[in-house]
């Protein structure tokens, strides 16, 4: 398989949109350009907190979204394409022991140095392809967080999206986002609730490194 990767500052192919262009409704809280996030400060290449992603990926969460508003439901997103530098980075923090300052909000039952090998932290992500998110419910009124049972980005068995270690209402609310994106084209990945890949992806074989930022994409629409 030939694997590209775009580095420096170059610019998003025309294939990739802003959601905000796309889909408006959809509740951005992109958590890597801010300090919320398991390394506890903004990550490389995040220049502005908004959601990119390839056209076929935003035009099919526009269609999951439509049908979740009808039931008083939306999704928002914590991150969607994230660029290789920031892949990198992750690896750097989780190879750095002498960082633990937020082990207790988002690893407390694991051991740092098992990140990597446990998989929790990776030196390549289908974030990078473009075609890939991390996503939750929200009450359209009020926005609201619908029980997931943990937090995004909780690095521990209970994240598994068919972990028998949380709720009832929790694994309801997990089977609903699921399907809810299933119906839409979306695959999860079964050790993240929250973390879902449209298929088939735009580019399968690319890791991008251009910056999250809105000049990034184009602005035309469709």
């Amino acid at each position: 398989m030939c694997v590209g990767l775009l580095t420096g500052g170059a610019a998003a192919p025309p294939e990739f949109r802003a959601l905000a262009d796309v889909d408006p409704t959809v509740r951005q809280d992109m958590r890597y350009a801010g300090a919320r996030n398991f390394m506890g400060r903004p990550v490389e290449g995040y220049e502005e907190p908004v959601c990119l992603l390839a056209r076929p990926a935003a035009e099919a969460l526009r269609r999951a979204q439509r049908r979740l508003l009808r039931r008083g439901l939306s999704l928002k997103v914590y991150d969607c394409y994230r660029p290789q530098r920031a892949v990198d980075q992750f690896v750097r923090w989780a190879n750095d022991a002498s960082d633990q300052g937020t082990k207790a909000e988002f690893y407390p039952d694991v051991d740092k140095d098992r990140l990597i090998p446990e998989g929790y932290i990776a030196e390549k992500s289908g974030h990078s392809r473009g075609s890939t998110l991390d996503v939750t419910l929200v009450a359209l009124v009020g926005g609201r967080e619908l029980d997931m049972g943990t937090a995004f980005d909780f690095f521990d068995p209970r994240s598994h999206t068919d972990s028998p270690a949380v709720s009832e209402a929790a694994r309801a609310n997990r089977r609903l986002l699921r399907d809810a994106l299933g119906d839409a084209g979306f695959v999860n990945l079964p050790e993240e609730w929250w973390h879902f890949t449209f298929k088939p992806e735009a580019f399968p074989d690319t890791y991008f490194d251009f910056p999250v930022s809105r000049a990034s994409v184009g602005s035309v629409w469709p």
